[in-house]
Formats: structure tokens, C-alpha cells, sequence
């Protein structure tokens, strides 16, 4: 009996070193795990410039539609699309034909007059010693001046049909009115146009200057009349910064604009209200119908400026992580009033002089503790991209 005994508690004592061991395997892998070591910044008030980007459209400082002044066909067309022309250059030449033979037919008319009038005064002329004389009755002599006057009536007439048939044969010539660019050319030769053609032969452009139409939403505006100093709109117009043209290919337009005029009243349905830039295009690179983008810049002299990658966002709030007392990090909501690059400008949530980490936020968790690697913010802010 006690060998059986002296047996069983040798396999116990075997159970409770084997279980003993197994429980050290586990802590072992229970480890706790090293502190982080994360790129800290300390916050200080700094100079920046952030950028507010509108959609534009283009237009040349005229768009001028040519349209023909008299009916015809188009027999020559001078230019081609997109050729630049100086100011009376010709365009198109309507075939002036009938115009010719009605400016010869008006000539002829206007010789027949000038004749009829002629007989009249000498009939005058004749009359008027015999009435002198008491030979004829007077009333001869005022039925020829009637004739006279009547003469003389159609001999103006006759003359206002030849002006009239030789500004037609002016007009059958199209030339420019101004300097410009041809837009698109709607009709060919040999084509049939006229007063009721609806639409233009072509559309010159003058674009030596452009202007960009771009729209304020009414919270936009709101802040534009609260941002420039000025007792009128034209006089916050004159306080905005030179603007930035963005092309379509994200290329920025060389030549900066100003903005110089913006609508009397907010488009119905909308709720947005249009602005005009100008900006000089000495060389035509920019043509009617080009769109782009409007860049106003918006400087603040100082405000707490913090990397887009020192940030998280979370239901459609942005967070930092701010360094506390034992190195401990908390989440704190912050709202930007400005962005420029991959940079942000906070008006509300953190202050000059707190430490938020750098970078490496998609790690951490509030209450985390960490170790602190202090980086130079100046240091950041000389690269960014303004």
C-alpha cells in the first residue's frame, strides 16, 4: 500500500514541475512592450500665407461675334482658325455682284435726275424775266419751281441709292474691327449668309488681356468683406493681394492677375456670386474659352502652423496628439483656418508652446506614453511649400 502511495506522488510532483514550466513559457511571451520613441515639436506662432482655389473660365477682354451685313455667298475666306489678326485686315468676301449692277443701276438713276433737274432750272431761269416782265402769269413760274424742287428731291434720292449701293459693296468685304484672335470659323466657302444667319462667321478675339470669372459661395463672400479693410466693395477690391492662375494641366500661368470686379447680386439657385481677375497675356498664351483655376492668397502675419502628417482624422473631425505630464499623449480636436501644401493653420484647439508628435500618429492611442525625440518646427517650416 504505501509503494502505491510513494508512486502516486511522484507523478503529482511530475504534473506540478511540467505545469510550472509551461507557465514560464507564457510569461515570457507576455513581455511588456518598449516605449515608443516618436519625433516631438514644440509650437510657436508663425508667419503664413495659405490659398483659397476658385474654378475659372476665360474670356478675352472683347469677344466680338462677325457676322455678315449683307446677303451673299462667301466667296474668299482670308484667315484661317486661331490666326492672329491686326485691326482692319480682311476676313471674308461676300460676292458683291448684285451689288455692283444695283450700284450702276442707282449711278444711272442719279444721271437721270441730275438731267431732269437741269431742264427744270432752265425752265426757271426762262420763266422768271418773262414774270418780271408781265408776259407770263406767275403761277407758270411757281409750277416750274415745283418741278425744280421736285428735280432736286430726286437727284438726293438718286444720290442716297448710290451711297447705299456702294456701303453694300464695302460691306460684302469683312474686315476686323480690332486687333485679335479668329475663333472658330462656322461656315465655308460657297456657303449662304445673310442678316438672319443665327450664327456668327467667326468670333475675334482680343486677348492681349484675359479675364477669369469665377464664383463666391455667400460664406465665402461673408468672410471676403470681413477679411480687406474698406468701407465700399471696390475699395476691399483694391486690398486683395495679385492672384495666381492654376491651368488645366496644374501648371501655374507665369503672370499673376488682379481681381477687379465682382457682381451686383448672387445668382438665383446658386446661392454663389461671380468675380472678375484680369491677368496680361502679351504673349496669347491664354485663349477664350480656357479654364482654370483662381488662387487668392491669404496672408496671416502670425498663427500656430502644424504638418498635415502631425494629424488623424476621425468622423470627419481633425485630431493631434498632444504630449502631457510623464510623456503621456492625449487626442485634442483642432480647426483649421488655413492650408497651404501639406501644411496647416490652427485658430482653435492647440496654443503656442504644446508639444504634439510629428509623425507616427497612426500608431499611437490616448494615455499612450512615449519616448520624446524633440525636432525643430522652424526647421520644418523653411521647406514648405508656399
Amino acid at each position: 500500500m504505501r509503494k502505491y502511495l510513494l508512486a502516486g506522488a511522484r507523478i503529482l510532483l511530475g504534473f506540478m514541475i511540467l505545469e510550472s514550466c509551461h507557465s514560464s513559457e507564457g510569461n515570457a511571451g507576455y513581455a511588456p512592450a518598449p516605449t515608443a520613441t516618436l519625433p516631438v515639436i514644440t509650437l510657436t506662432n508663425e508667419p503664413f500665407t495659405s490659398y483659397q482655389e476658385y474654378s475659372a473660365t476665360l474670356e478675352g477682354i472683347k469677344d466680338v461675334e462677325i457676322r455678315p451685313q449683307v446677303n451673299g455667298y462667301i466667296d474668299k475666306i482670308f484667315i484661317d482658325e486661331g490666326a492672329q489678326v491686326k485691326k482692319g485686315q480682311p476676313l471674308f468676301k461676300i460676292n458683291d455682284h448684285p451689288y455692283r449692277e444695283m450700284l450702276n443701276n442707282a449711278k444711272a438713276t442719279l444721271a437721270a435726275a441730275k438731267a431732269n433737274l437741269a431742264s427744270a432750272e432752265i425752265n426757271v431761269d426762262k420763266l422768271t424775266p418773262l414774270v418780271q416782265h408781265n408776259v407770263v402769269s406767275p403761277v407758270q413760274l411757281k409750277s416750274a419751281q415745283a418741278v425744280y424742287d421736285a428735280s432736286a428731291a430726286s437727284v438726293a434720292q438718286a444720290q442716297a441709292q448710290v451711297a447705299n449701293a456702294e456701303i453694300n459693296i464695302g460691306y460684302s468685304l469683312i474686315r476686323a474691327p480690332m486687333d485679335g484672335y479668329i475663333g472658330r470659323i462656322h461656315f465655308k466657302t460657297g456657303s449662304l449668309v445673310g442678316l438672319t444667319t443665327t450664327d456668327p462667321l467667326t468670333i475675334l478675339s482680343e486677348i492681349k488681356d484675359v479675364r477669369a470669372y469665377f464664383s463666391f459661395s455667400e460664406t465665402d463672400f461673408m468672410r471676403f468683406k470681413k477679411q480687406y479693410p474698406g468701407n465700399t466693395i471696390n475699395e476691399k477690391l483694391k486690398q486683395v493681394p495679385p492672384v495666381e492662375l492654376i491651368l488645366a494641366d496644374n501648371s501655374i500661368y507665369p503672370e499673376k492677375g488682379k481681381v477687379e470686379a465682382v457682381s451686383g447680386q448672387f445668382i438665383s439657385g446658386t446661392g454663389s456670386i461671380p468675380f472678375r481677375a484680369s491677368f496680361p497675356n502679351a504673349n496669347g498664351n491664354l485663349r477664350s474659352g480656357n479654364t482654370g483655376r483662381v488662387r487668392i492668397p491669404a496672408v496671416t502675419p502670425s498663427g500656430v502652423v502644424i504638418p498635415q502628417e502631425s494629424t488623424f482624422e476621425l468622423q470627419d473631425k481633425v485630431f493631434v496628439f498632444l504630449l502631457g505630464d510623464s510623456n503621456k499623449v492625449r487626442s485634442v480636436p483642432v480647426n483649421i483656418g488655413g492650408r497651404s501644401g501639406n501644411y496647416y493653420l490652427i485658430d482653435r484647439g492647440i496654443k503656442p508652446g504644446d508639444r504634439i508628435v510629428y509623425s507616427g500618429v497612426d500608431r499611437l492611442r490616448d494615455g499612450a506614453v512615449i519616448q520624446p525625440q524633440p525636432m525643430s518646427l522652424d526647421s520644418l517650416l523653411k521647406v514648405r511649400p508656399m
